[in-house]
C-alpha cells in the first residue's frame, strides 16, 4: 500500500481497517464471536473495523462486539458505521462484567497512560486490577492484550532495540503498571489455561495522532523539538492492528509475547527534517540526542506476519501531506520524548 495518502477521514478509516490476507486467514480459522474491550480508545475503532471486514471477507457470521464507556462519541460513530455492535459499559464494575456477552475471542485494549503522575492509583487500577477481572471473567476465551514497549529499559540506539526475551526495566509508574498487567495475564494464562498474546506496541501512527503527527504539528507551529529522546520506532496503525489480530492464531499458554513496531530505528532529527522539507518549513531543534532510547526490535513479528504494508517513508509523506492541508488531529500528544517515565 503506497502512493497518495488518504484524502479525507473516510478514506483514512477505510485504509486503517483494510484487512490483509493474513488477517482474513486468521479469522477464517477462528471460531466464535469476538469482543473488543476498551474499544473507545485511539486504536479500538481501527481494530474492530478490521475484524468486521475480515470476518465478512472470510464468510464468517461471527459477531464483533465493541465494549467501552465511549466517552468519545466519534469513536462510537465510527464503529457503528463499520457495522460493529456496541455495548456501553464500565469495565471496572464487576457486576457489569457479568452481563457482557460470551465470546471465544477477546481483544483487551483498555489502559491508562496520561495522567499517571497526578493519579497513580487510577493508573494501577486500570492497568492491573481490571485486566485481572477480565482474565477471570473470560477464562475460556483466547485473549489478545495490548501492552507497551515501555516495559523495556532505555537501550542503546545502535543496538537494534529490545527483544521479546530481554529483561524488563520499566521506568516510571505507568511502565511499572504495564509490566504488572503482563504478569497478571501471564498468571491467568497458567492458572486458567487461557491462550494469551501480549502485544508490546510502540508507536502506532494514525494520521490524526502519533509521534510523526506530534513532530509535524510542532514544525508547523514553530515550536522547538527536543532531541533528548533522539531515536524512535513507529508503525502504521493499520499494520499494528493486522499484527495484533494475527497474533490471535499464535496465542499460547504460557503467554506469547510480541513486539509490534516498524523495522527501523529512526533518528528524530532526520524524520523532522524530512517532514519540514515536505511541508516547506524548517524545524527548530533543541538539545542533543542521548545515546539510548525506548526502542523495540520487531524482527519476530516480521518473520511471522511479513513486513508492514506501509513503509515508514510513505507514512512520513502521508503525515506531512495531511498536516500541511490542515487535516483533523485528535490533540493527544504521545509525549514520546519523556525519558523519566512521567506522563
Amino acid at each position: 500500500m503506497t502512493g497518495a495518502g488518504p484524502a479525507d477521514e473516510n478514506e483514512l478509516d477505510e485504509r486503517l481497517t483494510r484487512p490483509t490476507a493474513g488477517v482474513i486467514d486468521t479469522l477464517r480459522r477462528a471460531t466464535g464471536d469476538i469482543l473488543v474491550l476498551g474499544a473507545g480508545g485511539k486504536i479500538g475503532a481501527s481494530l474492530a473495523g478490521m475484524l468486521r471486514r475480515a470476518l465478512d471477507e472470510a464468510g464468517s457470521e461471527a459477531r464483533v462486539i465493541a465494549i467501552s464507556r465511549f466517552g468519545d462519541v466519534e469513536s462510537a460513530k465510527r464503529l457503528e458505521k463499520a457495522r460493529v455492535e456496541i455495548v456501553r459499559a464500565d469495565l471496572a464494575e464487576r457486576k457489569t462484567l457479568e452481563t457482557l456477552p460470551e465470546a471465544s475471542n477477546v481483544f483487551f485494549l483498555a489502559g491508562q497512560k496520561f495522567g499517571t503522575s497526578g493519579a497513580p492509583s487510577s493508573t494501577w487500577g486500570t492497568n492491573v486490577v481490571i485486566p485481572a477481572m477480565i482474565a477471570e471473567r473470560f477464562a475460556g476465551a483466547r485473549l489478545v492484550a495490548f501492552s507497551t514497549g515501555n516495559i523495556y529499559p532505555l537501550v542503546p540506539a545502535a543496538g537494534g532495540g529490545a527483544q521479546e526475551g530481554d529483561e524488563p526495566g520499566p521506568v516510571g509508574e505507568y511502565a511499572m503498571s504495564c509490566l504488572a498487567r503482563e504478569r497478571v495475564l501471564e498468571y491467568a494464562a497458567l492458572r486458567y489455561g487461557i491462550a494469551v498474546s501480549l502485544i508490546r506496541l510502540n508507536y502506532a501512527v494514525d494520521l490524526r495522532y502519533g509521534v510523526l503527527v506530534d513532530l509535524a504539528k510542532r514544525i508547523v507551529a514553530g515550536e522547538p523539538i527536543d532531541l533528548g529522546m533522539g531515536h524512535v520506532n513507529v508503525m502504521w496503525q493499520g499494520d499494528a492492528c493486522s499484527w495484533a489480530i494475527q497474533s490471535l492464531g499464535v496465542a499460547a499458554t504460557p503467554a506469547f509475547v510480541l513486539n509490534v513496531t516498524g523495522p527501523e530505528t529512526l533518528e528524530v532529527r532526520d524524520v523532522a527534517s524530512r517532514l519540514g522539507q515536505l511541508m516547506g518549513k524548517e524545524p527548530i531543534f533543541t538539545g542533543e540526542p542521548a545515546p539510548d532510547a525506548l526502542l523495540s526490535n520487531a524482527a519476530l513479528g516480521r518473520e511471522l506476519f511479513g513486513p508492514p504494508t506501509v513503509p515508514t517513508d510513505t507514512l512520513i509523506e502521508w503525515v506531512a501531506s495531511w498536516t500541511k492541508r490542515g487535516g483533523r488531529t485528535l490533540g493527544r500528544p504521545t509525549h514520546f520524548e519523556a525519558r523519566d517515565g512521567r506522563y
